[in-house]
């Protein structure tokens, strides 16, 4: 065997190596997980409020936060990251400086640590100019801000992908630009849109952090009532439970993680279907 095959064999099993080992964690902290929190999986855990008492406390607050929170945020970032991407690839002119500041700063957005983001949503949406206060309004368009870039980066992707014949051939038949976008290439970059959206949207679901600096209760006894209501999320219930000293609230915590699991494996499993579902054969 030459030195370059061996090389290539020995980084192949590294490979396997790191992949089977990450694996095995990630099997042993479900394990876990599972084995403490399946007891108190049950239909009372999502219709009582948090307690003091852990034989009393559900997530009903929690789960509806997180509901209204991902409605909003999905609002948020549908309409402005479409047209963000539209934008960059039909309409920008790639030799303006603006155009290409934008591209840039939106790949590296992507990158940047959520608790920027909720430096961000503190200082701004929460405080400052908008002055929204610690509301369902403020926590939505910060997590929407985290996930924007992740949006436009799988729109145009998915715009991208569609053939550049499609174009031509409606442009040939009369159509107006706009038409043509609308009519023809958002259809078609539908299934990677929305596959783009709802991995975001998965993103989103889990993060605390931002949350947290925007002042998002961790104990809060009332679903929200609308956009300008208190709330609290899952992931935050979840912190909250596991900082409690007892025992009891360390086993609710673990069924919280399972329902928040649950969620994101029906999300993600959406994201699959519509990708195979809608997915054309160009």
């Amino acid at each position: 065997m030459s030195a370059r095959r061996a090389r290539e064999v020995g980084f192949h099993g590294v490979l396997l190596g790191c992949l089977s080992l990450s694996v095995l964690l990630l099997g042993l902290l479900l394990y876990d997980v599972v084995s403490d929190g399946a007891s108190r999986l049950s239909v009372d855990l999502l219709n009582r409020f948090p307690s003091f008492d852990p034989q009393r406390a559900g997530l009903e607050s929690a789960f509806w936060g997180t509901v209204w929170l991902m409605g909003t945020c999905a609002a948020f970032i549908v309409p402005v990251g479409v047209a963000t991407a539209v934008y960059l690839e039909e309409y920008a002119d790639r030799e303006r400086w603006w155009n290409r500041l934008i591209e840039v700063n939106v790949q590296n957005l992507a990158a940047v640590p959520s608790i920027v983001y909720g430096i961000l949503g503190l200082a701004f949406l929460v405080r400052g100019p908008l002055s929204l206060g610690r509301v369902v309004l403020a926590g939505a368009l910060t997590l929407g801000l985290l996930v924007l870039p992740v949006v436009i980066i799988a729109a145009r992707e998915a715009i991208r992908a569609v053939p550049s014949s499609i174009r031509e051939g409606s442009l040939a038949l009369g159509a107006t630009q706009w038409q043509t976008i609308w009519r023809q290439v958002l259809p078609a970059a539908v299934p990677g849109i929305a596959t783009g959206v709802i991995l975001a949207l998965s993103r989103a679901i889990g993060e605390t952090a931002p949350l947290i600096l925007v002042g998002a209760a961790t104990f809060v006894a009332f679903n929200p009532s609308g956009l300008d209501s208190g709330f609290t999320a899952l992931p935050l219930q979840i912190f909250n439970w596991i900082s409690q000293p007892q025992p009891e609230f360390k086993v609710l915590a673990a069924a919280g993680i399972i329902v928040l699991l649950m969620l994101l494996l029906t999300m993600n499993a959406a994201a699959i279907w519509l990708r195979n579902r809608y997915e054309r054969k160009w």
